[in-house]
């Protein structure tokens, strides 16, 4: 499932970052800790890994 847009795929990677232990958990605020909270290693990957180029910077609420 590829990101939605820059700011997902962003939160994504740090929610990712913290679940691998690379970045401290406490560090995390938002969307990347509910992230981190529901999904995945390998669902926090597919969104990471997303191409940023011709994404939308925020997802609109359509």
């Amino acid at each position: 499932m590829p990101a939605q847009s820059k700011a997902q795929q962003q939160a994504a990677g740090a929610a990712l970052s913290a679940k691998r232990g690379d970045t401290d958990v406490s560090d995390l605020q938002g969307a990347s800790k509910q992230m981190y909270d529901s999904m995945s290693e390998s669902e926090l990957e597919d969104l990471a890994e997303t191409d940023r180029e011709g994404l939308p910077d925020k997802k609109s609420d359509d």
